[in-house]
């Protein structure tokens, strides 16, 4: 059993490796990520469709901290995105607000609010 801050820590640094099944390994078939506005991927097979396009195109990922907070299970945190495609850095400000099964050590829920058009302007060259 761990604290949600060490999920997520877990979490950020299996983002960083650029391994798919690693990230995967912080749910379950009951978790969900919601990029809003857009519906949730719900599952592990959903989740990974919603990871596995930008981290097969990226060399390297950073998501950096901001700020955060956790209370409870949840946990609010604000960052900044940054992927390296074809040589190019693309960054995107992010909040996330993150629920923890702290019994699995997974994570449960995430809902990240990303402003879309300037996410989608940043990666029009890079053809997702």
């Amino acid at each position: 059993m761990s604290n949600p801050n060490e999920i997520f820590e877990t979490f950020l640094d299996s983002v960083e490796s650029c391994d798919i099944d690693r990230i995967l390994q912080s749910f379950t078939e009951r978790s969900s990520w919601q990029n809003v506005p857009h519906v949730p991927a719900i599952g592990l097979s959903e989740i990974r469709a919603a990871f596995e396009s930008i981290v097969q195109r990226s060399s390297r990922i950073q998501w950096d901290v901001v700020s955060s907070a956790f209370e409870g299970s949840r946990g609010w945190i604000e960052r900044v995105d940054r992927f390296w495609i074809d040589g190019i850095e693309y960054a995107v400000r992010c909040n996330g607000v993150f629920d923890f099964d702290v019994e699995s050590s997974s994570i449960l829920s995430v809902r990240d609010y990303v402003d879309l058009g300037e996410w989608r302007s940043r990666l029009a060259d890079a053809k997702l």
